[in-house]
């Protein structure tokens, strides 16, 4: 015969108070109120994300399915993709991308470059290093507006760099009109996209720099590699994370390319330096033509988003064959 097991509860005795359940209940409540904080901390963020951002793009993609009237109370033909196959068609859209991903092909590996050579500098113990890079990061806070003033001073037909070329030094016989074709003035805009962004790249590499352990480097020292050899096998790989950040940046800028062509160029000559967002701003803006411009934006947030994810999973591939 099986011996059973029965639990009896415990009565209060004569004259005793029952347990006081409130002091569970405090406890439950803080345990709720502990699981909400993080969402009570993240929703002024998410509500903020959703108004600036999640509502005007849906706003965009409505807009780019119709002939949309900036007029109030006017009507709004209905197009459906009919937006979008005139974009696929648009040759001076396709210059312009074509533009936009020649600008980020020299801007994202110059700037890449040139900031591991500034970094690689600064991480070194120099007199008065402190200054250098206050002077390098100085164009990274300088408006936009403001530099692309400058370069179109620079090089304008009689501003400085020609009258360098042409009086001081004697290059050219006459002035160099950097800004009157296509591709010089392609060369302009590279050149200054390269200057204002290099001192952020060098500043974030110089701090991955300062993450890589100095025990790898002497022990590579001391097995006879050389400067360029350790930079190759044990700098370069400690820096792949830092240079994936930086490489996913700079091309998303570089596809963003707007303020410095409306200032420099203004899309000329003849909209050969048009680059996809002023032409969308002037489709849009110039034009009034806002479902086409709408069209347009939506195909450039979606080019972007597919360079980002590209980019994350080649170096994801690459770091997993370091590995």
């Amino acid at each position: 015969m099986s011996a059973s097991v029965t639990t009896v509860a415990r009565r209060p005795r004569a004259g005793q108070r029952p347990p006081n359940p409130a002091p569970r209940r405090r406890r439950s409540r803080a345990q709720l109120f502990g699981r909400l904080v993080p969402y009570l901390l993240l929703a002024p963020a998410v509500a903020f994300f959703v108004t600036v951002m999640l509502v005007p793009m849906g706003k965009a993609v409505q807009v780019s399915l119709y002939e949309w009237s900036p007029i109030p109370g006017a009507e709004n033909t209905f197009l459906g993709g009919g937006n979008y196959t005139r974009a696929f068609g648009d040759a001076e859209f396709g210059r312009s991308v074509v533009n936009a991903v020649v600008y980020m092909l020299v801007t994202v590996p110059g700037q890449i470059v040139l900031g591991l050579v500034l970094a690689l500098l600064l991480n070194n113990r120099l007199p008065g290093r402190t200054l250098f890079r206050v002077l390098f990061y100085l164009p990274v806070v300088t408006s936009w507006v403001v530099v692309s003033l400058l370069f179109r001073y620079l090089f304008a037909n009689d501003g400085a760099l020609n009258w360098l070329l042409v009086e001081a030094l004697g290059v050219s016989q006459e002035p160099v009109g950097w800004l009157d074709s296509r591709w010089t003035a392609m060369v302009t805009l590279c050149a200054l996209g390269i200057w204002k962004g290099v001192g952020w790249t060098a500043v974030i590499l110089l701090a991955g720099l300062q993450g890589v352990p100095a025990e790898q480097q002497e022990a590579a020292a001391v097995d006879g590699a050389g400067y360029l050899r350790r930079l190759w096998h044990v700098t370069l790989p400690a820096l792949r994370r830092t240079l994936l950040f930086v490489t996913i940046l700079l091309g998303i800028g570089g596809l963003q390319a707007f303020i410095q062509v409306l200032l420099l160029t203004d899309g000329g000559p003849a909209g050969q330096t048009e680059m996809p967002l002023t032409y969308v701003y002037k489709q849009a803006f110039d034009f009034l033509d806002f479902g086409y411009g709408s069209a347009l934006a939506v195909l450039m947030t979606a080019a972007v988003l597919i360079v980002s994810i590209t980019q994350t999973a080649i170096f994801n591939r690459l770091d997993r064959g370091v590995q």
